[in-house]
């Protein structure tokens, strides 16, 4: 190897000496200054900031404490109790079904102890959800009516009105605020339902009334059936333009075009059953809306 070709790489000029000890001095002070300066800079206080991050911390313990709570469990009538609540509360399909078809002869459960000779259910979930039940005001008075009956037997059922059943179509405001449990706002609600329709045609649309709870239902029952007037117009479903289809409350626009089509399609719709074969119809209110329709 011919190292006097190598060594002619290790000749500086004095500028090149200079300068190699220049970067190498650099160096030394830049890693002396690295190890030996404190960098950390100083945090600026903001009171903004301190209160952010204060409430954030009450935010945070409320969530915690939130999370932590039970959720609140509310008192019910356990003769309105549904296929849905009596499993969360632990029931069989059986036991729920007694009580369903005990429900249907329009018989009403009036202690905790009737409760379970319907549905048969064990002591132990009886004692779990006893304390829940919720019985109308005379039935927790049951007792106590019984004493003054002799009193007031005269004076409560001598007399016992008869109940006069209306006309849901032609009831008015004032009407419908006689039931208990509706006020001014359900009451506008059901007649604005009644308006959106043109008429109520079974007393079954009562469930689709937003903020109706069962028991109201059940007196709207008692008091009221849906008589159809004779002047009401139904909707010629084989002739019905599409926009008047898509204004139909039971109808969206993509099912109204599909009816269309199928019209276009297949001929006639002859009755309720061709109605329901159209992708998207609502099957279960198909009898209700059957009584809207002229085929």
């Amino acid at each position: 190897m011919n190292f006097k070709a190598f060594t002619k790489y290790l000749k500086f000029t004095n500028h090149q000496r200079t300068g190699i000890f220049l970067l190498f001095g650099t160096i030394i002070i830049l890693q002396a200054v690295y190890f030996f300066v404190d960098f950390t800079l100083l945090e600026k206080s903001f009171p903004e900031n301190e209160q952010w991050m204060s409430l954030q911390s009450e935010i945070d313990a409320m969530k915690f404490t939130k999370s932590n709570e039970k959720p609140k469990v509310y008192s019910f009538n356990p003769n309105f109790i549904t296929d849905y609540k009596g499993y969360k509360l632990g029931m069989s399909l059986q036991e729920i079904d007694r009580l369903l078809s005990f429900r249907k002869e329009n018989k009403y459960v009036s202690s905790a102890k009737e409760f379970q000779e319907i549905t048969k259910i064990s002591d132990s979930l009886l004692n779990a959800i006893s304390p829940l039940f919720k019985f109308p005001d005379w039935v927790q008075n049951k007792s106590g009516f019984k004493t003054e009956r002799k009193e007031f037997v005269k004076k409560e059922f001598a007399k016992k009105e008869k109940i006069v059943v209306l006309d849901i179509n032609q009831a008015s405001q004032e009407d419908l605020v006689k039931i208990y449990g509706i006020g001014e706002a359900l009451s506008i609600r059901i007649l604005k339902q009644k308006e959106i329709l043109g008429c109520f045609v079974s007393m079954e649309q009562m469930n689709d009334v937003w903020g109706l709870s069962p028991e109201v239902i059940y007196e709207l029952n008692t008091h009221f059936k849906a008589v159809i007037p004779s002047t009401f117009k139904k909707i010629a479903i084989n002739e019905a333009p599409l926009k008047e289809l898509s204004q139909f409350s039971y109808f969206r626009y993509a099912l109204a075009k599909q009816i269309v089509i199928y019209r276009s399609m297949n001929g006639n719709i002859n009755n309720i059953e061709d109605l329901s074969k159209i992708k998207g119809f609502p099957v279960d209110k198909a009898k209700i809306i059957s009584l809207y329709l002229e085929f």
